[in-house]
């Protein structure tokens, strides 16, 4: 770190794979406006920590990383005629400061980050989070004692707006696809009404453009991730069988998954149901299983703050002919996709390959919307697999491959894996499941 900043080590702090993230989580969401500073720190991202001897990437990521996504960024604004941009939500926050907090989970009070043409962000928020903001590579940091409703934050933003040199009277935002805006409505209006002659505009299309394409140590945190759950799914078949509930099931597969060393499981449904299953967002219930089931669970599971995103079926007892097809066609869709995905194809591309199959294998339709999508601080990111998404794809980007059809009336079959796209092709992050549906006793 450089500037004479206070460098101290967390690796005391840092939750460690299969160590004692519980506990933290259980503090910060049981008294949430009480977070101290060593509350907010563990999951600071200031300090890259050096995790090889447990065989997972280094938490966080070196200064270097953070100035080359705001230099990227600031090129963006030269080019669209921005004078900075202001960023509200947690993924953008933490992807050019590094500040990582689990505090987000409060909805009461803004966080602002206005990135300015040249130089480093300026971080404006609540003074609760001000000493964890200043542990990593940001200088400027402003706050006030926030929730203060009649004042939260807007006159400290609209001054630091109001710095920022006025070249083109333009502000950046994310105001388009997947956006919002994450301040009370009233306040932004405030916001606006108070910086005559600034015009705000929509720079979510740059945004996601640039998030796109992840970096070296970004493809190894997902990586890791999509092999620790790869493991979790492979010892399901171990616990699971006929007479059980989905929800024991899956808090199994939980209790595995942060014990191989995940930070949190924020995501997982389940579904099942008489050879097949209807819907795949619901779940997990307390259906019990029986023979003739078909399983599916879909995990998204966390790293420092990188998902996996990616599902498994299993039979219990016996399946039918028409539903180990359902599954033979899905796998089979994933391997056209993977084969269409490299650089200069697009999305529509990988679509189109994956679309081809289930249609020969008798999908009655597909009620998703999309076969797959962009995956890294989120659960889902841009781009998406469509018919007309047409996003071309570049080395770096990491994508789901989530082919999904209806092969009977209130049947579905789906089936999800997730792939960097590399110089030459693409690559597996997932360990693939086997084509044949696994049935379970």
């Amino acid at each position: 770190m450089s500037g004479g900043k206070r460098r101290k080590s967390l690796a005391g702090t840092l939750p460690t794979p299969g160590g004692n993230i519980l506990q933290c989580v259980v503090f910060l969401r049981t008294e949430p406006d009480r977070v101290s500073r060593t509350a907010a720190q563990p999951l600071q991202q200031s300090a890259y920590m050096n995790n090889s001897s447990s065989g997972a990437p280094g938490r966080g990521f070196p200064q270097d990383e953070f100035e080359t996504r705001t230099q990227a960024m600031q090129r963006r604004m030269r080019e669209r005629g921005v004078d900075g941009i202001l960023f509200t939500t947690e993924p953008a926050v933490r992807y050019f400061t590094g500040f990582h907090t689990q505090f987000w989970a409060s909805p009461t009070r803004p966080w602002f980050i206005v990135l300015p043409a040249e130089g480093k962000p300026v971080a404006v928020i609540p003074e609760i989070g001000a000493s964890g903001m200043r542990d990593t590579w940001i200088d400027d940091v402003r706050s006030w004692p926030s929730p203060r409703p009649h004042d939260d934050g807007v006159s400290l933003l609209r001054e630091a707006l109001s710095e920022l040199p006025r070249r083109f009277g333009r502000i950046g935002m994310k105001l388009g696809a997947q956006s919002r805006i994450r301040m009370p409505v009233q306040d932004f209006e405030r916001l606006r009404s108070g910086l005559p002659g600034i015009e705000f505009v929509d720079v979510a299309a740059d945004f996601h453009a640039q998030r796109m394409v992840k970096s070296r140590l970004e493809i190894e945190k997902i990586r890791f991730i999509c092999d620790l759950v790869s493991t979790a799914f492979e010892r399901l078949p171990g616990y699971a069988g006929v007479g059980q509930r989905e929800s024991d099931i899956v808090r199994r597969l939980k209790q595995d998954v942060l014990g191989l060393g995940a930070d949190a499981v924020p995501y997982v449904m389940a579904g099942s149901g008489p050879g097949g299953y209807d819907n795949i967002i619901m779940g997990p219930t307390d259906h019990v299983i029986e023979s003739g089931d078909l399983l599916i669970i879909d995990t998204g599971s966390v790293y420092d703050g990188y998902f996996c995103d990616f599902d498994r079926n299993w039979a219990f007892g016996t399946a039918d002919d028409l539903t180990r097809h359902a599954h033979e066609i899905v796998w089979d869709a994933t391997e056209a996709g993977f084969a269409a995905a490299r650089p200069g194809a697009t999305t529509s591309d990988v679509w189109k390959a994956m679309n081809a199959v289930l249609e020969a294998g008798g999908s009655l339709g597909n009620n998703i919307g999309r076969l797959g999508h962009g995956l890294g601080m989120e659960l889902t990111e841009q781009p998406s697999n469509t018919a007309d998404d047409n996003t071309m794809l570049k080395p770096g980007m990491v994508l789901t491959l989530e082919p999904g059809m209806a092969f009977a009336p209130e049947r579905q079959m789906v089936h999800e894996e997730n792939i960097v796209i590399t110089e030459t092709g693409a690559d597996w992050l997932t360990r693939r499941a086997p084509r044949q549906l696994v049935v379970l006793d």
